[in-house]
């Protein structure tokens, strides 16, 4: 039997928590349901107010899974997105509930509704040869040899993105093949196992850059400046994939010292930041397969009823 999953992807501070808890919170919810976070930044413990966490009230009242599964100095990819997402949807389904998978991060609920392509598997003989020749050669060395054998993936790598960049030479020199000629994932495919619903929420562009300033300016009200400085005697560095954030990352622009005298250059940068992310992610909505819109409306009345109904019929 194929379970049935919906999927709720919208921008940041397009409203998907607020309708989450209309649709899916507390005993009386028209559907019982747990979540299943696609958010790629509140898989880390800690970092709490810059990725907008739901709250522990929310989370009493509806599970949300991968969230704080990792800390901030550790990777985690749609590898690893995909793999926990599908146990933990199989977990909710066997005990009756829907599977809500949610989030802003597009490439981890493409490859959720398209499936992973096959990769060779990890060589740790050659994983610790790369980890020995980042610390000898530089990056810069080890991503001018990728450039080499495999630009397309080179192209799209950050050269400080130390996990990445050892993936995609490790798969080259065990496999002779690059990274980038796998993956040519057939988007009709679908997954087997599931019958999925996926809906995006929408928003006026103008509207949802308001939405954006207004929430930057709630989070710094909230002490993100205090969280982000307890991360860092934590021992949390801007090499630390967490940090790497929209909203942690532009904190470290300027010496500990100076920040609180900068904070206002922050805040815009964070917000600017936010915005332009949103578009990104608005754009990249267009190639995730059978994604219906949802226009999100002031009160969130609309928008939940628009989810409900599609959901009614779905199930």
């Amino acid at each position: 039997m194929r379970v049935p999953v919906l999927v709720l992807f919208g921008p940041t501070a397009s409203g998907k928590t607020a309708a989450l808890e209309r649709l899916f919170a507390g005993p009386g919810a028209a559907f019982p349901a747990e979540v299943v976070s696609a958010d790629s930044m509140q898989v880390y413990r800690g970092m709490d107010i810059g990725t907008a966490k739901p709250d522990a009230a929310l989370l009493s009242r509806l599970p949300h899974h991968l969230v704080d599964i990792r800390n901030p100095d550790q990777p985690f990819n749609v590898g690893d997105f995909v793999r926990e997402a599908d146990a933990a949807c199989s977990d909710i389904a066997a005990r009756g509930l829907l599977p809500v998978v949610c989030g802003g991060t597009g490439f981890y609920l493409k490859h959720f509704v398209c499936g992973l392509p096959e990769t060779p598997s990890s060589d740790l003989s050659i994983r610790a040869e790369l980890s020995r020749e980042l610390e000898t050669r530089g990056s810069a060395a080890l991503m001018a040899e990728l450039a080499a054998v495999d630009p397309e993936s080179a192209a799209r790598i950050h050269p400080n993105d130390a996990y990445r960049l050892s993936r995609a030479l490790e798969v080259y020199r065990s496999s002779g093949r690059p990274l980038s000629s796998y993956g040519k994932t057939d988007l009709n495919a679908g997954r087997p196992d599931y019958r999925i619903l996926s809906l995006q929420i929408v928003r006026d562009r103008e509207e949802l850059y308001r939405r954006i300033d207004e929430r930057t300016r709630a989070m710094f009200a909230a002490g993100l400046p205090a969280e982000v400085a307890r991360l860092r005697e934590g021992g949390y560095g801007e090499d630390a994939p967490g940090m790497r954030a929209i909203g942690y990352r532009e904190f470290f622009l300027c010496p500990e010292g100076e920040t609180e005298a900068r904070l206002p250059e922050i805040e815009a940068l964070v917000a600017r930041n936010s915005r332009r992310y949103a578009k990104r992610q608005v754009t990249f909505a267009s190639s995730i397969p059978g994604l219906e819109s949802v226009e999100a409306d002031a009160s969130g009345d609309r928008l939940a009823a628009a989810i409900a109904e599609k959901l009614r019929a779905f199930l």
